[in-house]
């Protein structure tokens, strides 16, 4: 299926592994201009060097810590720069601290705040004006089956993923004028490094391997498997497509049948 989407212009924040690296590749593949970023330098220039021996295309990639509103906006600038207005925005991030309510502090929330939420939000309001001077415009969100499903310690993610499901249906209804459709992907347990830091904090709080954590997480889904990044990036990818262009303002879970509700 040609999805349309050669020559668009694809920024995906905190890409140099994961979802996120597998998202850009796909985005490459599709014949699009991309864009990657992280906070740790090395990690991002070796995964330019992966995603070009993958696809024979080397990404532009920058330094950017989405925590950080002041390099937010220089990597939009760059992008601009090389490429023009962006068309399609991919907002990832790590997850925040685990943790119960107990655990975490004030510095705690407002760290996850910047980084899930506000990171989101600033992304957002650096692209959309963009947008909508091309008429055309796509905002993906990547959160967590959280959201539907709170996952046990993980009192900042369930909170603040859930945050990001509120402001992305807003938004479309305020953009959706504008052929700007804003939709949120919500992976299940995938094997990504976030997914193994995970296994190995619940290791250190019961006893529990972190190999046997990880097997239990995929018995636990109906498929008994877990996900592979490039499971979730091509239904990020086929959001931003033409074909999706009357697709807004959902939360779209890609979870082997993890989340056990009906809606």
């Amino acid at each position: 299926m040609d999805l349309k989407l050669k020559n668009k212009v694809a920024l995906i924040t905190a890409s140099s592994q994961g979802i996120g690296k597998a998202t850009a590749e796909l985005f490459i593949k599709e014949g699009c201009k991309v864009i990657i970023c992280s906070s740790n330098q090395m990690n991002i220039i070796e995964a330019a060097a992966d995603i070009k021996q993958t696809t024979g295309i080397e990404p532009l990639w920058g330094v950017c810590n989405i925590n950080n509103p002041d390099d937010i906006a220089e990597i939009v600038k760059m992008t601009k720069s090389n490429y023009g207005e962006i068309d399609i925005l991919v907002n990832n991030c790590g997850g925040p601290t685990p943790g119960t309510f107990d655990d975490l502090n004030d510095l705690n929330w407002q760290d996850a705040m910047d980084q899930v939420l506000l990171s989101a939000v600033r992304m957002t309001r650096e692209v959309i004006d963009g947008m909508k001077v091309k008429n055309w415009g796509r905002i993906i969100n990547i959160t967590s089956l959280s959201v539907k499903q709170p996952v046990d310690n993980l009192m900042l993610s369930n909170s603040l993923r859930g945050a990001v499901t509120g402001f992305a249906k807003t938004l479309s209804n305020d953009v959706g004028k504008y052929n700007i459709t804003v939709n949120n992907v919500a992976p299940g347990y995938t094997l990504t490094s976030r997914l193994y830091e995970l296994a190995l904090a619940k290791e250190k709080n019961t006893g529990v391997s972190h190999e046997e954590v990880l097997a239990e997480m995929a018995m636990s889904v109906p498929m008994k498997r877990l996900a592979s990044a490039d499971e979730i990036a091509s239904m990020i990818v086929y959001l931003a497509s033409e074909q999706a262009g009357y697709i807004t303002g959902t939360t779209i879970q890609v979870d082997g049948g993890a989340i056990k509700s009906t809606y």
